[in-house]
């Protein structure tokens, strides 16, 4: 397998494809969607085998590429994935095959501009979580924020423009920190290979800056209270596939940065401050889900609970810390973090996804004007009540099983800890149901209401492979956490040893 360069064809493939709708001009829209369906589905094919020819009994980097990028800084064009990195690529591929079928009737002008945009945020995406050089890292990092920013700031709502420009300060405000810590990382090391850096000796001290440094690049990407509120703004004002794709995939980058930079360079430092991020995870999962609970806007509640949702990524991330000093399960908080991101990405896809189908048919995301939804969509219906129950963590989906694992650890590492991150299985059950409650349900108030019509083919498969999805992480997890086992117990040996 060694012979091809999967990870580059993955992450190329769709900028190729992207320049070439670009070329087909906006006379041709047809075509501009066929060819970006076709570019999003090769790439999914072409991550197929990532999966197959996985060795999961290794912690090393596979499907390895090296080449001398900018020698002069020793920085290189150096991919690789692990266990943690496989499956979110995958999830990028399949998530973005989705998301293209989702807007094919939704976006209407400049269509070739959206399918090439779209592309580009793609395969970004896929390159932060293959890149193995930090400053390669640093350029897809920066990269996604470009698409991402168009996609808002063109083909958003009428606040588009406040939005956007909210985001990307935000984001960009952030990683700006993580260029310091990298180019200081360097100077100490003289190296931007990411499993070299982890091996430089640095004092509490420089641990502590280096960490806060990530931290911020990493927790307004998840993102974490009190930083998360351009988060709800770029949702609500985001076309259906913008959203899907910053909830499924983007937020996914932020837990994804701790596990990879945070902890194995910054041990020390992260096992010190763990309670303080303990702490903003449970403010994320208890005070965020109450927000969630009094939105008025089908998109925002789902924003919110998000980042409630969030929270339990970054708590199974950190009580990792608590647990080696007690001698608990430490592998079940990552892996439980792990999972947690992949079923995240399947539910708010699919309810954001369920949002979009009611938007395009009645122009507006009020709950309010919503109500005995199931009389006339009765099979949008039965999903839509389906992908709320997940999203409350109800057993037998995806969405019980890494909350489940989260919770399970943190009870091992603190009583209360467990006791507040629990809450969101009430929180949680309390917005979502109430939601479907006033939305699907009880008799039809409103002229157009009555006039709904059900979802088409194209938007019941998308939503029936959804469904699949987190039935089938909910009852059959193993897979998932078999391909990240050693992967996490290697990252667990890095933070048990102490750099001081």
């Amino acid at each position: 397998m060694s012979d091809m360069n999967y990870l580059s064809l993955l992450i190329w493939l769709p900028v190729i494809a992207a320049f070439g709708i670009l070329a087909l001009g906006p006379q041709r829209e047809g075509l501009a969607r066929l060819f970006a369906m076709l570019a999003s589905v090769i790439t999914l094919i072409i991550s197929v085998p990532l999966w197959m020819h996985f060795d999961a009994s290794t912690a090393a980097m596979q499907f390895e590429e090296k080449v001398s990028w900018i020698s002069a800084l020793n920085i290189n064009y150096h991919l690789g994935i692990d266990g943690i990195a496989m499956p979110l690529v995958v999830l990028t591929t399949f998530i973005s095959v989705l998301t293209v079928l989702s807007a094919w009737k939704v976006i209407k002008k400049n269509v070739h501009q959206f399918m090439a945009a779209f592309l580009m945020l793609e395969s970004m995406m896929i390159g932060v979580f293959c890149a193995q050089d930090a400053m390669l890292f640093y350029v897809f990092f920066e990269a996604m924020l470009i698409p991402m920013f168009l996609i808002i700031g063109i083909w958003g709502g009428p606040n588009r423009v406040y939005a956007t420009i909210k985001f990307f300060i935000y984001t960009f405000f952030g990683s700006v920190f993580m260029l310091i810590a990298l180019i200081y990382l360097y100077m100490q090391g003289g190296t931007f290979n990411i499993a070299e850096i982890a091996e430089i000796p640095l004092t509490l001290k420089e641990q502590t800056w280096i960490f806060f440094a990530f931290f911020l690049a990493f927790a307004v990407k998840i993102p974490m209270f009190p930083v998360h509120t351009w988060l709800p703004d770029a949702h609500v004002e985001a076309p259906t596939a913008g959203s899907v794709v910053l909830a499924a995939i983007m937020l996914k980058i932020g837990g994804y940065g701790f596990l990879r930079f945070s902890l194995p360079i910054t041990p020390d430092a992260s096992s010190e401050l763990a309670g303080f991020v303990i702490a903003l995870s449970l403010i994320a999962v208890v005070y965020i889900g109450l927000i969630a609970m009094v939105q008025k806007d089908m998109k925002k509640l789902i924003a919110y609970s998000s980042i409630s949702h969030m929270g339990f990524v970054t708590l199974g991330i950190f009580i990792a810390f608590a647990l080696i000093l007690k001698g608990g399960d430490t592998s079940m908080a990552l892996e439980g973090a792990m999972v947690q991101m992949v079923s995240h990405g399947f539910i708010s896809a699919a309810l954001f996804l369920c949002v979009g189908v009611l938007y395009d048919r009645m122009h507006t995301r009020l709950i309010r004007d919503y109500g005995g939804v199931v009389n006339t969509m009765p099979l949008f219906a039965a999903f839509f009540v389906f992908f709320a129950m997940s999203n409350a963590g109800l057993p037998g989906t995806s969405g019980f099983v890494g909350e489940f694992m989260v919770i399970l650890s943190s009870f091992q590492a603190n009583f209360w800890f467990a006791f507040l991150a629990a809450l969101t299985l009430i929180f949680g059950a309390a917005y979502s149901l109430w939601m479907v409650k006033r939305v699907v349900f009880g008799e039809v108030k409103s002229e157009a209401v009555s006039q709904l019509t059900d979802i088409s083919k194209r938007e019941s498969f998308v939503l029936a492979v959804l469904a699949i999805a987190v039935l089938f992480l909910g009852i059959y997890p193993e897979p998932l956490i078999d391909v990240m086992r050693v992967s996490v117990e290697h990252l667990i040996e890095q933070i048990s040893v102490s750099k001081v």
